[in-house]
């Protein structure tokens, strides 16, 4: 165990909003496990920050912060170039950043396609091609937080889940593009965190009794599985891990 926790030590992961949620999940896990990390928000600037203080009273200096609208691509370079400038190296980039919200095809308009296809499918490939450079010098990987709705349209849902369905497209075609400096996979949430936005109990419920393992999962579940794809999956490359405890079984 020890020898796989030094593979990781001092390595860089950029996590894209990773100041709440399942974002910062990923960046707790991670840095328990040697990695310095690099927190993005666009609008989650104090709850990122108190990560950041959290993280460093642990290990001083091992966490910065990166602002920025990622569906502004003219920024996109400038923050990898701060992340280099700062820690010299990037060895993980984690499309977790997302928008989502029901989008009825009577109501869509033209700003919701460009915000959900913006936020969750072009932001991440034009991040990808500026880090590229840089991981492939640490033959580094690129994990994408896609959907199970990917696969399964989630109805009233339709241009989130075209996004989602074309970050997986991107997530192999990048694999295939990129190897064998890069690994690129990607993984797919079920039932984990339950939206911002209220959702009552009997929808809660029903979407319960649809899964295998009749519980929802928590962020934990998709942090440990970024940590095994990381570290300990060096053979594994243009895949999609759903983790959505049988949720997909099910129509």
């Amino acid at each position: 165990m020890h020898n796989l926790e030094v593979q990781l030590t001092d390595k860089v992961g950029l996590i894209t909003g990773s100041g709440k949620r399942i974002g910062a999940a990923i960046a707790r896990q991670l840095h328990a496990n040697g990695m310095k990390i690099v927190l993005h928000y666009n609008h989650s600037r104090a709850e990122a920050q108190t990560l950041q203080a959290e993280l460093n009273e642990q290990r001083p200096e091992s966490v910065i912060l990166l602002s920025g609208n990622l569906r502004d691509l003219t920024q996109l370079d400038k923050m990898v170039q701060q992340v280099i400038e700062h820690y010299e190296r990037l060895d993980v980039l984690i499309n977790n950043a997302s928008c989502f919200y029901p989008t009825p095809i009577s109501k869509v308009t033209e700003s919701d396609w460009e915000e959900l296809l913006g936020t969750n499918l072009k932001a991440p490939f034009f991040l990808c091609q500026a880090a590229v450079p840089h991981l492939q010098k640490t033959h580094g990987c690129i994990i994408n937080l896609a959907d199970i709705h990917a696969l399964r349209p989630l109805k009233t849902h339709s241009v989130y889940s075209i996004a989602k369905a074309g970050l997986i497209m991107l997530t192999k075609t990048l694999a295939n593009e990129l190897g064998p400096e890069i690994r690129v996979n990607a993984i797919a949430p079920g039932a984990i965190l339950w939206p911002d936005n209220d959702m009552d109990d009997t929808t809660k419920q029903q979407i319960i009794s649809k899964i295998a393992l009749k519980r929802h999962g928590d962020a934990q579940d998709i942090a440990k599985t970024v940590l095994f794809l990381v570290r300990d999956a060096n053979y594994i490359t243009g895949q999609v891990i759903s983790v959505d405890g049988g949720r997909t079984l099910n129509q």
